[in-house]
């Protein structure tokens, strides 16, 4: 018994309690933030995560265009992110303002008159990649799905020639056609 209770608080220190509500080690996070992006540019990615007060903090200051978010653990179910640089404006000001208690349908209308003014800088093409899977006992990610996001602000449909609605699995479509937030969905089977 003494060795189970020993091995489930190295877990625990190691991998972190993940999906717990816990915060997870910051070892735990910098391996698990960074799955959203291909292999090669993981490494050298800026990693984003969470500190014990569960304030989102800088975990590592990377060297390449990519800045990766760690699971979020006060939400149910795994689930990391990865995006270009140019895209951080945009990302930081819709944690902003939901920080501030904003609903995703006001976040959305306050982000997309910002950038149409100009105050709220979106780059005219950017990728997102999103991981999606399930934290084991042992603390590994299993099952993980990622899926792809191209954004393309204000495209629509008949610009790209890609349907408004998803047309069968792992098909590109067009989402939010004609806003700021206009892009490509690619989620494979």
């Amino acid at each position: 018994m003494r060795s189970f209770f020993t091995l489930v608080m190295i877990c625990t220190l190691v991998c972190g309690n993940a999906q717990s509500g816990e915060i997870p080690s910051k070892a735990w996070q910098l391996k698990t933030a960074v799955l959203a992006l291909p292999e090669v540019y993981r490494e050298q990615a800026t990693v984003l995560g969470y500190n014990p007060a569960g304030e989102l903090v800088t975990l590592r200051q990377g060297t390449n265009e990519f800045i990766c978010l760690g699971d979020d653990p006060k939400k149910e179910g795994f689930s990391v992110a990865a995006y270009h640089k140019e895209l951080e404006p945009y990302m930081a000001r819709g944690r902003e303002l939901r920080k501030q208690g904003k609903e995703s349908g006001e976040i959305f209308d306050i982000r997309e008159e910002e950038v149409k003014s100009g105050s709220l800088p979106m780059p005219d093409k950017s990728t997102l990649y999103v991981a999606n899977g399930e934290v084991d006992d042992a603390g590994e990610v299993q099952n993980l799905k990622v899926r792809f996001v191209v954004y393309i602000p204000y495209a629509t449909a008949e610009s790209t020639g890609l349907s408004p609605a998803p047309i069968g699995p792992g098909a590109p479509w067009i989402m939010n056609p004609g806003t700021h937030r206009a892009h490509i969905m690619i989620t494979p089977e």
